[in-house]
């Protein structure tokens, strides 16, 4: 592929309204595909907010009225906010686009970047973005005193873990022992461009994931790379790992179009 442009649009103090970013994201994707700039890599952080791809299911939403910005992309709900590096690469791939095999390459370079920090992750077959894997279901502890057999969040049709406090609480998957998403991603491809992309947890304030059912995901949870390593991490200090860790797997990537199998007589 081409040579990357980074664009570090703000973070911190400077962190950049969502709709802002999207707006952005929407300018520099009608230039890609103009062939007018390179792909290009929009890197930063967003003050706190709520997206909602569009397969989000009502149930999954926050249960108080909290805004939620409803977005093009692939996936389902999710947050994004302080202490999280987000991630819109736009480039232009080979038609029929093999989104999958961008999914898996934004994969990859989070994984090569937590790697580096001492944190092995990897992907959950079904199931996008980069994770820590938790414990096998036999060796977890029990919910609420029952046999993991009949976990509620997957037997009852009624259960709501927005409902049920801390020992359901998707920022609590850790201490559960079980599988929880480190990066996040949620993807569009319009005209042959990509637009959206990742969302990488360093240090936030996971709680935030526990007014919603991120990702639409009721059996696992969420974590950090802080979380995980035990100590305090800053974007800061992620922001040149990431960056460096996609430009290897982008630039060095050869994308080809999607088989597209014919239909026989």
């Amino acid at each position: 592929m081409s040579e990357l442009r980074f664009v570090r649009m703000g973070f911190g103090a400077d962190a950049v309204d969502y709709q802002v970013a999207w707006d952005e994201q929407r300018r520099v994707h009608a230039a890609r595909f103009a062939d007018e700039i390179p792909d290009t890599v929009l890197l930063l952080e967003h003050p706190p907010v709520y997206t909602a791809g569009r397969r989000t299911e009502d149930s999954e939403r926050p249960l108080d009225g909290t805004p939620v910005i409803d977005v093009d992309r692939g996936g389902k709900i999710t947050w994004h906010g302080p202490g999280q590096l987000v991630g819109y690469p736009i480039q232009k791939l080979p038609r029929p686009v093999d989104v999958v095999a961008h999914v898996r390459r934004l994969e990859e370079a989070i994984i090569r970047a937590c790697a580096e920090f001492g944190l092995e992750t990897t992907r959950v077959e079904g199931r996008s973005g980069v994770w820590v894997l938790g414990d096998p279901v036999e060796r977890r502890p029990a919910l609420g005193g029952l046999s993991l057999d009949f976990d509620p969040r997957l037997t009852d049709e009624e259960f709501d873990p927005r409902l049920n406090g801390p020992e359901y609480a998707p920022s609590n998957a850790g201490q559960r022992r079980e599988d929880r998403k480190i990066a996040a991603i949620g993807i569009r491809v319009a005209k042959g461009v990509t637009m959206h992309g990742f969302s990488f947890n360093v240090n936030p304030d996971n709680v935030w994931f526990d007014r919603i059912i991120p990702c639409g995901i009721r059996d696992a949870g969420v974590t950090s790379l802080g979380n995980e390593l035990g100590r305090d991490i800053t974007v800061e200090e992620v922001l040149p790992v990431v960056e460096r860790h996609l430009r290897d797997v982008l630039e060095n990537a050869e994308p080809k179009p999607r088989v597209v199998e014919k239909a026989s007589a």
